[in-house]
């Protein structure tokens, strides 16, 4: 019965999202969404809303607008207000002359979220979108719920001119008024570079309606002009990311990318400025992933979305509470060693998701260097922690954490600790699931 129930619920999901694929391809805004036109930041901002629930922002990307998330507006709505903006410079929104940053495209998103008096939503943002949606999420981490980057990078983070300064992205310098005139007329033979260039295969790529829808909304006056200000701006928004970066993201991100695009490239950018951060590759995709892999990243998008919800569900632990919970042995999330006890505040860390664990560490206990598949961030709530980074134990390179510490545990970076004469308490938190290998495959020893 079980299984016959599974079944039906799964092909329920799959016909759902076939009927939102044909209504994509007819071009029209599913039932339920409005459209709308709001003042804010200084310029009028097109958007379409619908649905009903905890909010939902939808950012498009380059030789795009708001028209390309209309396969997964439907499913979102099932659950959520979903908000969906054509970007300042884009589809039917404002196109001034300046304020291309990316800081100050998020303000614009920032500010239609306060005008709809939506307090927390969650950012989902594909290329120029992601770089808003990150700006977004940095400047307004308390508004931001949940963060999904899709394929692209971020200016400022790593070794980001490498993709920068790419022989073959050569329209990242592409604008003024030479490449203005060169493009007048031909816009849709200067998006088929984005269009085909960047897919897998440009035959299923995206198609040939949009093509069309996409090339005619550009080219409207001001439109191209507009598009080229995105990339006059990556430099600023470099300056802008890398001060941004210094506060590391509290909240789940997610970053998609396309396997024959960016590939592990966003995901590691991601890591150096978000502790929680869940990274998918697209097998055989390219850039263009809602057209060339809707059937992997609109579930993967809705599941994230939907998934543990720990700030809204009220759960409210004071030290007594969390002491009467039950402890177990140092198990999935935890360095492995006998004697640590451990307490699951939220969550498991076996499975995936976020989650929530406190360790009870007994005194003069060496722990081994090690690593963890993700990300975590760890505050030390009683006693003298002594933490430090790298392949093997070296005392010289612990640093002492006392009560009220933080530090992170990125993903796959070897670190090792160690207690002094009196016993530590932890608080962990990560994105599932977890687990623990050692440097040198062998299990620390206790002293």
């Amino acid at each position: 019965m079980t299984n016959r129930l599974a079944s039906i619920a799964i092909l329920g999901a799959t016909l759902l999202l076939a009927s939102s694929r044909l209504l994509a391809a007819a071009g029209k805004v599913p039932a339920g969404f409005t459209e709308r036109y709001s003042e804010v930041n200084g310029i009028g901002l097109h958007y379409f809303i619908g649905g009903n629930g905890s909010p939902v922002v939808l950012l498009h990307g380059y030789a795009e607008t708001s028209h390309m998330w209309l396969p997964i507006m439907p499913l979102l709505a099932e659950g959520h207000t979903v908000i969906v903006p054509d970007l300042r410079g884009a589809g039917d929104s404002s196109k001034p002359e300046f304020g291309y940053d990316k800081k100050n495209m998020a303000k614009d998103i920032h500010d239609l979220t306060a005008s709809l008096r939506l307090e927390r939503a969650a950012i989902v943002g594909h290329d120029i979108g992601l770089m808003v949606a990150y700006a977004y999420a940095a400047q307004f981490p308390q508004a931001t719920e949940r963060l999904v980057l899709m394929d692209a990078f971020l200016p400022g983070i790593g070794d980001w001119k490498s993709v920068w300064l790419m022989r073959d992205l050569w329209h990242f310098h592409f604008y003024g008024e030479t490449p203005l005139a060169l493009v007048k007329g031909r816009e849709r033979i200067y998006f088929e570079h984005f269009w085909n260039d960047f897919a897998a295969d440009p035959k299923h790529s995206v198609p040939e309606a949009d093509r069309q829808f996409y090339a005619k909304a550009y080219a409207q006056p001001g439109g191209m002009r507009a598009g080229f200000e995105y990339f006059r701006n990556f430099e600023r928004d470099a300056k802008d990311f890398a001060e941004l970066s210094a506060a590391p993201l509290p909240m789940p991100v997610l970053v998609l990318t396309g396997e024959k695009a960016s590939g592990n490239f966003l995901i590691e950018q991601t890591r150096l400025v978000a502790a929680r951060v869940e990274g998918q590759v697209v097998p055989g995709s390219g850039h263009w992933l809602m057209e060339e892999a809707p059937q992997r990243v609109i579930p993967a998008i809705t599941g994230f979305i939907d998934g543990p919800e720990a700030a809204a569900s009220g759960l409210r632990l004071t030290a007594p509470d969390i002491k009467a919970l039950p402890a177990i042995d140092a198990g999935a999330g935890t360095s492995g060693v006998s004697g640590i006890q451990t307490r699951v505040l939220m969550g498991d860390p076996t499975k995936s998701g976020l989650y929530t664990i406190q360790l009870n560490v007994p005194a003069n206990t060496r722990i081994g260097a090690h690593t963890h598949p993700d990300s975590r961030m760890v505050t030390v709530i009683s006693g003298s922690w002594y933490f430090g980074y790298g392949t093997g134990f070296e005392e010289r390179q612990l640093k002492e954490l006392a009560s009220g510490s933080f530090y992170t545990e990125p993903a796959n970076s070897p670190h090792f600790a160690r207690t002094g004469d009196t016993p530590v308490v932890v608080q962990i938190s990560g994105f599932g699931p977890s687990g623990t290998r050692y440097e040198k495959q062998i299990a620390a020893k206790q002293e």
